[in-house]
């Protein structure tokens, strides 16, 4: 926010230095989407953030969510900002159900909606309840004794049934192909200059497994080749 404070301070670089700051956030491919987006919001709208949901779910990587959260958040409107803490707090609270399913659903969708349009600020709704989910209403370890809802919640008065809603394990990082490409982008973040395919190649014994991710990264826009070595995005 320092270096960028305004999207046509991000647009005004090459992508590849968006990459270079994003760093270890992960899905680098959001970096990209973010330096797009910038410009599009200056060559589009002379620079400012639109607040109309079709203009903003039409800029690179915006979806539903983004846009309903920047439209809560940077310009206080009524919006349904449903993010996995969201959900988790109204499943449990008013639907008496530890987890919410895999999809959003028509009923979900309506109850959200119900309840940011009876708040008196939608706003601070929407902040109030991704702060309860992340910090209280936790996954793993909720703190109901010290919850605004505990009189209320539909999940505590039914005895904390457990979820009947399938648990997804994240795939295993070590050794996958996600950390070959992590790695090969730590080295060209901290280089200025490209990189040899050989040295890249070299950072593991599996070769096949670096040149996938070479590959890939290259397809994706994240890195570009400069002859034998690869350097990030102009």
């Amino acid at each position: 926010m320092k270096r960028w404070p305004t999207p046509p301070a991000l647009a005004s670089e090459p992508s590849g230095e968006a990459v270079r700051a994003w760093g270890r956030l992960g899905y680098p491919r959001r970096a990209l989407r973010l330096h797009a987006t910038a410009q599009q919001i200056t060559d589009h709208y002379e620079g400012r953030v639109p607040s109309d949901e079709g203009e903003l779910r039409a800029l690179p990587g915006v979806g539903e969510y983004t846009a309903a959260a920047i439209r809560a958040f940077a310009f206080g409107l009524e919006s349904i900002v449903l993010d996995v803490n969201v959900r988790r707090v109204i499943s449990r609270a008013w639907n008496g159900v530890d987890e919410p399913p895999s999809h959003l659903s028509a009923v979900e969708r309506t109850l959200a909606q119900s309840l940011v349009t009876a708040a008196d600020d939608p706003s601070a709704w929407a902040a109030a309840s991704m702060e309860l989910g992340a910090t209280v209403c936790t996954k793993k370890r909720p703190q109901c004794s010290s919850c605004p809802l505990q009189r209320t919640c539909a999940w505590r008065t039914a005895g904390f049934p457990p979820s009947d809603a399938g648990r997804n394990r994240q795939p295993r990082y070590e050794g996958s192909d996600r950390q070959a490409r992590g790695r090969i982008l730590s080295v060209l973040r901290g280089s200025e200059t490209p990189v040899d395919r050989d040295f890249l190649v070299g950072m593991s014994t599996d070769r096949d497994q670096m040149l996938r991710a070479l590959e890939s990264l290259e397809s994706e826009g994240l890195i570009r080749r400069v002859g034998r070595a690869f350097a990030l995005p102009l």
